[in-house]
């Protein structure tokens, strides 16, 4: 039996994506469906995604844009079966540039975590306007167990928290609730998993009563200074953590990670 070819509104292959894109009623919903490893992100996924941003900011019609996922988790961070084999000096870059893309989207971004966020996941998180969690998801910072360091998504992850979770999130890799996420300021807000939906469609109904214009400047002004950060500081922390996913010590850990998960 062949696969589905229908085409999406991006013009992608349906039954090959790893990245949905819908437009309906001013609203571009993104999601993220490579389910067989939590959605993390692996070269095809990140470039589907940049394609999927691409095309809700420069079409007129799109006024907010969610990104969600499907499965067990949000996002697992890096690909490490990939990292493992081919390295991560483009893959940290990309990184970087995926975020940097959230951030300065002339669109507002919402982004719904219906499931587990771990690593570079929460870079994703962090780098939307708005985040909404079912409180039933957990988050970690996990990088130092691999003896690795969040450097990549520091640039928009310090900026949302406070120097004492930071630092304890960061050091321990332990993992924290989306109640918590809330309280440190990597969320907006952790609702009842069977409200996820409703709380969502609530805060983008608040967000599609704006004019683009008013949308796309009071934007500008809230991500300025991070689009300076990223752009500061960006090639420098896709340099450091491609070195360290280069690492002995690392490679070591990564390959007993995947192969006691499998």
């Amino acid at each position: 039996m062949g696969a589905d070819t229908t085409k999406t509104d991006t013009g992608r292959t349906a039954g090959q994506e790893l990245v949905h894109y819908q437009l309906t009623d001013g609203l571009a919903t993104v999601t993220l469906d490579s389910q067989p490893n939590r959605n993390a992100l692996s070269q095809q996924l990140v470039t589907e995604l940049f394609a999927a941003l691409r095309a809700a900011d420069k079409d007129d019609q799109v006024k907010v844009v969610v990104l969600q996922a499907v499965g067990r988790a949000f996002c697992a961070g890096a690909d490490l079966s990939e990292a493992a084999t081919v390295g991560m000096e483009e893959g940290a870059r990309q990184l970087v540039a995926l975020q940097r893309t959230i951030v300065a989207l002339t669109k507002p971004v919402v982004v719904k975590v219906q499931g587990a966020a771990r690593a570079g996941g929460l870079g994703l998180v962090a780098a939307a306007d708005v985040a909404i969690a079912a409180e039933e998801v957990s988050f970690a910072l996990t990088e130092v167990r691999l003896g690795l360091a969040p450097a990549a998504i520091s640039l928009t992850v310090l900026p949302r928290l406070g120097s004492r979770a930071a630092a304890y999130a960061m050091l321990t890799g332990e993992t924290f609730s989306a109640a918590e996420a809330a309280q440190i300021g990597l969320i907006t807000r952790a609702v009842p998993a069977d409200r996820l939906d409703e709380e969502t469609a609530a805060v983008v109904g608040a967000l599609l009563k704006g004019s683009p214009q008013g949308l796309r400047e009071t934007k500008r002004l809230l991500v300025r200074d991070l689009v300076q950060h990223i752009d500061a500081q960006g090639e420098e922390m896709a340099h450091l953590s491609a070195r360290l996913f280069g690492s002995a010590a690392a490679r070591a850990a990564m390959q007993a990670f995947l192969s006691g998960r499998r």
